[in-house]
């Protein structure tokens, strides 16, 4: 049922998609829809919660946790997109369905946002310090910039995942995307430990 219920809500939208047509897709009846879950809102809660944290394990299951702080950041980026592209309707549920649809809904999207920045955090700080401890020039971060760029390569990289998503011929593969995200992140990541930020004072 809950697989019916994310297909459906997914392509034809809370709004649009019926208890009728979540049971026909299940191949149930929709008095047994309704005995397993009493409402729309809790069968649509329930779909939410279950690709939140299928989500969430993927990224945590492909962190390469003995390897240099680069592989790891990369492996979880490599997770993140193979599990958003083999599971669009999931993915679609999640980033466009979830925060659409009222707080309730919307909160449980923040709460898994707010985990896998956690995540994030923890990575880069640990891409940090190593980074530190290789060179003498190395500089430490301060919390809150490692917390930004956190929110930042989260934010990009559910961009990111919208374009890998979405099916189009000639879309990036899912470590195609992770690479570019890499690129992007890593280069400034390397520069900012060097003392070498942006500033608008070092524009012509």
């Amino acid at each position: 049922m809950l697989d019916a219920g994310v297909r459906a809500f997914a392509r034809s939208g809370y709004q649009n998609a019926s208890m009728d047509d979540i049971a026909e897709l299940a191949g149930v009846s929709k008095p047994l829809v309704y005995l397993y879950l009493n409402s729309k809102d809790e069968l649509f809660t329930a779909c939410i919660r279950r690709e939140a944290a299928a989500l969430v394990t993927a990224i945590r299951a492909a962190v390469e946790r003995d390897a240099p702080a680069d592989r790891q950041l990369w492996s979880g980026l490599s997770g993140f997109f193979a599990h958003t592209a083999e599971h669009p309707d999931g993915w679609t549920l999640l980033h466009v369905q979830a925060r659409t649809q009222g707080r309730s809904f919307a909160r449980e999207v923040v709460a898994m946002r707010a985990e896998i920045v956690e995540f994030v955090t923890q990575l880069i700080g640990a891409a940090a310090r190593e980074r530190a401890r290789g060179g003498a020039r190395a500089r430490t971060l301060a919390g809150t910039e490692v917390s930004g760029l956190a929110l930042a390569l989260v934010g990009a990289a559910e961009s990111l995942a919208d374009w890998t998503a979405d099916g189009r011929a000639g879309g990036p593969s899912a470590k195609e995307a992770a690479a570019t995200l890499m690129n992007f992140a890593w280069a400034g990541l390397g520069n900012l430990l060097q003392g070498q930020g942006w500033s608008p004072e070092r524009v012509g």
